[in-house]
């Protein structure tokens, strides 16, 4: 079970989280955000271009590092991959298929090889996910949030059962709103394509800044520590 923490942007409390070994740490290059990554700020300062690397690799294993973009000029994801080291770009818009292609090409492999991309779709009801029908074979992964006037990290959950209607191949993130005693509800959540789950707003003491204690107890309890 795959867990990634977005909407992080403190240097000291992305290495606290880290450490208690989740999968995957979001940073969201969106400006109207309240998370929105400008640089990525410390104790000991201001940790700007190429953060990726240094503000997670104090010998710890370094979890992934995903992107978040909302209709983002292409130009300006290649520069934040470069300059952050970003194993994932998450595309949180209405980008099209094309210009995922188009992306993939640019980055992969001379800027970064291996490059995986996420498509983010909003979910309702059980005809947003028919939209997935456009992404198969352009995507590595979906990720299921939920719909809502926000762009993510909303706080509100949708009915997972919509999800019996994915019947893809690309295997998902499921998002939107989950929280700390929601624990045991993602154990008992049965998809064969699922892979992971993603965590934001519901583990925050401000935004941006997650409570460490709560993230561990919860990961203790989907790792089944």
């Amino acid at each position: 079970m795959i867990i990634k923490v977005c909407g992080m942007r403190d240097a000291d409390n992305i290495r606290a989280v880290s450490a208690l070994g989740v999968d995957m740490i979001g940073l969201i290059f969106w400006p109207q955000s309240p998370r929105y990554v400008r640089m990525i700020n410390s104790r000991s300062g201001i940790i700007p271009d190429k953060a990726g690397e240094g503000v997670v690799d104090d010998g710890l294993a370094r979890p992934k590092l995903v992107g978040v973009f909302v209709d983002e000029m292409p130009q300006n994801i290649v520069t934040r991959v470069y300059n952050y080291t970003l194993d994932y770009v998450q595309l949180h818009g209405h980008e099209s298929p094309t210009m995922i292609d188009n992306l993939r090409r640019t980055l992969d492999p001379d800027i970064r090889p291996g490059i995986k991309i996420i498509k983010a779709v909003s979910v309702g009801c059980a005809d947003d996910v028919e939209r997935c029908r456009d992404y198969e074979g352009c995507v590595d992964m979906f990720l299921f949030d939920t719909r809502t006037p926000k762009v993510g990290g909303s706080g509100e959950q949708f009915d997972w059962s919509v999800l019996e209607a994915y019947t893809g191949n690309v295997p998902f993130l499921l998002s939107g709103g989950i929280g700390p005693d929601d624990a045991g509800r993602v154990l008992r959540f049965n998809h064969p394509q699922l892979a992971g789950i993603d965590i934001n707003s519901r583990f925050e003491t401000s935004p941006g800044i997650k409570d460490v204690e709560k993230v561990r107890q919860f990961v203790d309890t989907i790792k089944q520590k």
